[in-house]
């Protein structure tokens, strides 16, 4: 089973100083903290913001090729978590056939987003999900952490400039 979900934000682990891209099941309190590389940030932000760069970057190069193939991205789907990498499908027609291809979560949503497609999760992946990935003894506990990213505000998210 898959569960839908949003972007509710971008934001800057305070800890780590790294992206975090904050998905949200907008029928549910489910959350899921997916850190990302500056890069990917950066790609996601600027699709958020609805900020156009002066050439195609590589996420609008990927949705131009999948475009000049004739074909569509249907869904994108964050579908495992294997230690402290997450996975995700991006899933596409063309020509009336259903295409599934591998690919890093922080690449699907930023293609998602230029794609205008939804974005889901699998259940099994927010079950996983209770642990956050290379969590020092000095950071807060994964309750902690669930706790602090459930209770974000609209003025809290959004801060994320690169």
């Amino acid at each position: 089973m898959e569960v839908e979900m949003k972007i509710r934000g971008l934001m800057v682990d305070p800890s780590t100083n790294m992206p975090v891209v904050i998905l949200k099941d907008p029928k549910s309190e489910a959350v899921l903290p997916i850190w990302v590389g500056l890069y990917e940030a950066n790609a996601i932000a600027l699709e958020v913001e609805k900020a156009t760069a002066p050439r195609p970057l590589t996420h609008d190069l990927l949705k131009n090729v999948v475009a000049g193939l004739n074909a569509q991205v249907q869904r994108v789907v964050v579908s495992e978590l294997r230690g402290d990498t997450f996975y995700a499908v991006i899933w596409m027609e063309q020509n009336g056939e259903i295409v599934a291809i591998d690919a890093r979560p922080s690449d699907a949503l930023a293609l998602a987003l230029r794609s205008d497609c939804p974005i889901f999760v699998a259940e099994e992946v927010l079950h996983a999900a209770k642990v956050l990935p290379n969590t020092p003894e000095s950071q807060p506990t994964d309750q902690e952490m669930r706790r602090w990213l459930e209770n974000l505000g609209d003025e809290d998210l959004g801060k994320y400039k690169m």
